[in-house]
């Protein structure tokens, strides 16, 4: 329990990995860095992932509630919104955006616009949307709610909401995206708009904890060369279909390349431990795999079934590549660890975050066909894998995303600007509580 005097602040995590793992990493380093008291509150699930995450070492002042599943229709109004009823307690209110600052620079300027424009203009002709001091966003990489007038709706009133906090999180840093963090706070772009001050606090990943490689995965990874092994993973929530599968498989042996792949397959079939490679009892391989696979890529790759601890497969010195659907988590924990990508967008802003990588920072390679509308031949998986993990433009990368893992460590050090975003709030909270 928090003492009089300490500061206690309540944070509630939307449903999703995508935002319980840096609700959580925050709430460590409010304990930590700024002695407050922290509840964190979350949707219960039994994904292995969320239990394996919830045992990660915790404080005296850090509590997590599992709330269960409820349904609550009969109990509020329709229209009854979370931020709308919070606004009744008069305490601090901040809203933490747990992607990137381009992001909500896309859904505050889309909600300011008429929305025939918007549908006219950027999905039916296909211009780029134009946002006031920042990257443009191209129709191929759009975003799904701009494609409808309801979810034209939804993100104006998401907006609307924000501007009724007393400030926006983001889990970015000042230097990844100056432009576009300066853009949410000019009066003369998109601060007129925001109206509430923006604290880029990240990046909030996934810290050391009691997450640990398989003995099998650890002893596999400790057997290969620094830098020679790329991770294929698609999230916790990211599907493939089977033939887009079979062209993956096929692609990343033909690359001859080192690789560890976390699988999950196309239909709902439970795996629950590691697939065996290369024993001679029917070679193993499932049947959304093509017949053989384990057999042939038994001297180059490690295949994990559902589940794999991504971030500790990251940090490992063997990996120097990661093949990712591109969330913000997944992306972050690539940056910071060094490591560079090759961007498969799924779905939400992922395609978004893949622009950013290939065109901004130049950290990433990216198929040439649409990965949410076309199969991805493995000629081109291939020659991604290859030239990642074997060229001169894949050290290049290698080069450049390890000078933005350092950019993000200073960010988040004593006096960085992450840790000082962290602070001014901290401070307001502080002051809120003494008044």
């Amino acid at each position: 329990m928090p003492n009089k005097a300490q500061p206690h602040v309540a944070l509630l995590a939307s449903p999703g990995m995508g935002h319980l793992i840096p609700i959580i990493e925050l709430g460590k380093r409010m304990v930590s860095h700024h002695e407050f008291h922290v509840t964190i509150f979350f949707v219960a699930s039994d994904h292995a992932s969320i239990t394996s995450l919830l045992k990660s070492p915790t404080s005296d002042n850090l509590d997590i509630v599992a709330l269960p599943f409820v349904a609550i229709s009969g109990l509020i109004e329709p229209n009854t919104h979370l931020v709308t009823k919070l606004l009744e307690f008069g305490m601090l209110k901040y809203v933490f955006v747990t992607t990137k600052a381009w992001f909500l620079a896309v859904i505050f300027h889309s909600s300011s616009l008429d929305k025939q424009v918007i549908l006219e203009g950027h999905v039916k002709g296909r211009k780029p949307l134009k946002i006031p001091g920042c990257k443009s966003l191209s129709f191929k990489d759009t975003l799904e709610s701009l494609h409808d007038i309801d979810s034209l709706d939804e993100s104006e009133f998401i907006g609307t909401k924000m501007t009724k906090s007393n400030g926006i999180l983001i889990n970015t840093w000042q230097d990844l995206e100056c432009s576009t963090i300066e853009a949410l706070r000019d009066n003369n772009y998109l601060g007129g708009l925001i109206k509430v001050p923006i604290y880029p606090i990240g990046p909030l990943v996934r810290q050391e904890g009691k997450q640990v490689l398989d003995k099998q995965a650890k002893q596999w990874l400790d057997k290969q060369p620094i830098e020679s092994v790329i991770y294929v993973s698609f999230g916790s929530g990211g599907t493939l279909s089977a033939k887009q599968m079979t062209e993956l498989a096929c692609g990343l042996e033909q690359s001859q390349q080192k690789f560890i792949w976390g699988v999950r397959p196309p239909s709902n079939n439970a795996l629950g431990s590691y697939f065996t490679i290369g024993k001679n009892d029917g070679d193993g391989t499932p049947d959304y795999l093509p017949q053989g696979f384990f057999t042939r890529a038994k001297d180059i790759g490690l295949v994990i079934p559902m589940w794999a601890p991504q971030a500790q497969i990251l940090r490992h010195p063997s990996v120097g590549g990661f093949l990712s659907h591109c969330g913000w988590n997944s992306t972050l924990e690539s940056i910071t660890n060094g490591v560079p990508m090759i961007a498969w967008p799924l779905y939400a802003e992922q395609k978004m975050n893949a622009a950013m990588l290939t065109e901004d920072f130049e950290i990433a390679v990216r198929p040439k066909v649409s990965t949410t509308e076309e199969i991805v031949g493995r000629g081109d998986i291939e020659a991604m894998v290859r030239m990642m993990m074997a060229d001169k433009e894949g050290h290049a990368m290698k080069n450049i995303v390890k000078e933005l893992k350092q950019n993000a460590e200073k960010a988040l050090d004593k006096g960085g600007s992450s840790y000082n975003s962290l602070s001014q709030v901290a401070q307001d909270c502080l002051h809120h509580v003494q008044v």
